[in-house]
């Protein structure tokens, strides 16, 4: 989406028309005229000048165009704070025509909107007349308000019926439906990205994420894998990204099958990081099985006395006391910290010894 750089007019109708020139005073007339024609050439100085040599009448017609003749002369030296104000004044004074009126609320909208001033330029746009210039500026502010609600509606006006649309506007459309959660139309955008840049490792990428926030695994996967068919590489950080995600939206489970999907299909590399971390996201999971049978398959190929001891935590979740307390003597036995060998040994000693109990109360 473009940004606004914002341009003067000097063309615009700075002093009042000459058929109404008989209803001011003649030396108002004529500061009007000299101002406008030293801001024409650019004599900045001179034109102010001009403008402070009279002075007219409060509540005045006159003081309505010195105020409007000064807005656009500070607009001109990018002086937009002061424009906005003498704009304002002259915009609310009762004094200027309809036609001045139009002109003054639409450059008022573009002043506001340049300074950041969102909802007072949105206020000014609602009266004014509808153009992709104007549908661009609101689209913008409620943008800048953090209201995409507003902001996408309007945009898929400004896009309906275009032969040929700009990329930053596919990935504004991408991104808004993202945030709004309306994932559907988010990839359809997407795939319009995508078949402009086929070969873009990010475009791919970028569908792949859309579809697991909308928890669609199988077809995150499938477009990675279609990627990877077509000779796109993909980093490992890359990949692990999309990993991050879906653990970081708070479903585990999803990244613990993107995870298994990518390692069996290739798409990632097989190292004792990628086995450490499938058998975290199990946990995370509650999907103690698939966890204990990942740390089992750890401890057996490093021998570290971490992977038992995560072993024996999981097999005592799962109220497996024998196996358990299995794991955690060969945690003991290859380094892995006594003490908690010893809590969790005690913990399911513990339970294995109250169950016995509970049998003997219940064959008596």
């Amino acid at each position: 989406m473009r940004r606004w750089f914002l341009a003067v007019s000097i063309s615009a109708a700075l002093v009042a028309p000459l058929a109404a020139a008989q209803s001011i005073a003649p030396d108002v007339f004529r500061a009007l005229q000299s101002s406008q024609v030293a801001q024409q050439a650019g004599k900045f100085a001179q034109a102010e000048q001009a403008l402070q040599a009279v002075k007219p009448k409060a509540g005045s017609l006159e003081q309505t165009l010195i105020w409007r003749s000064q807005g656009y002369l500070f607009w001109a030296q990018g002086k937009n704070t002061a424009a906005i104000k003498v704009l304002t004044q002259a915009f609310n004074s009762g004094q200027l025509t309809d036609e001045q009126l139009t002109e003054d609320r639409l450059n008022l909208a573009k002043l506001n909107f340049a300074a950041k001033n969102y909802q007072q330029a949105l206020t000014y746009l609602q009266k004014t007349a509808q153009s992709n210039e104007v549908l661009e500026m609101q689209i913008e502010a409620w943008q800048g308000l953090g209201r995409l609600d507003q902001a996408l509606p309007l945009a898929e006006r400004y896009l309906k019926g275009k032969s040929r649309i700009e990329d930053n506007w596919l990935q504004f459309m991408v991104g808004a439906n993202a945030e709004l959660k309306r994932y559907a139309e988010a990839q359809g955008w997407q795939k319009r990205i995508l078949q402009r840049s086929p070969d873009s490792v990010n475009a791919w990428k970028q569908l792949a994420a859309l579809q697991q926030m909308a928890n669609q695994n199988t077809k995150a996967l499938a477009t990675l894998r279609t990627a990877y068919s077509k000779g796109i590489e993909f980093k490992q950080s890359d990949l692990d990204s999309l990993i991050a995600l879906a653990s970081a939206s708070g479903q585990p489970w999803q990244a613990a099958r993107l995870l298994a999907g990518m390692l069996s299909n290739g798409l990632m590399q097989t190292s004792l990081a990628t086995q450490e971390r499938l058998a975290q996201l199990h946990w995370q999971a509650r999907d103690y099985p698939s966890a204990a049978k990942q740390y089992r398959q750890l401890a057996q190929q490093t021998g570290k006395g971490q992977h038992w001891l995560s072993l024996a935590q999981l097999e005592i979740q799962q109220g497996r006391w024998r196996a358990g307390l299995q794991a955690l003597n060969a945690a003991e036995k290859t380094g892995a910290n006594s003490q908690q060998v010893k809590n969790w040994r005690d913990w399911a000693q513990s339970r294995i010894d109250l169950e016995k109990q509970i049998n003997r109360i219940a064959n008596k």
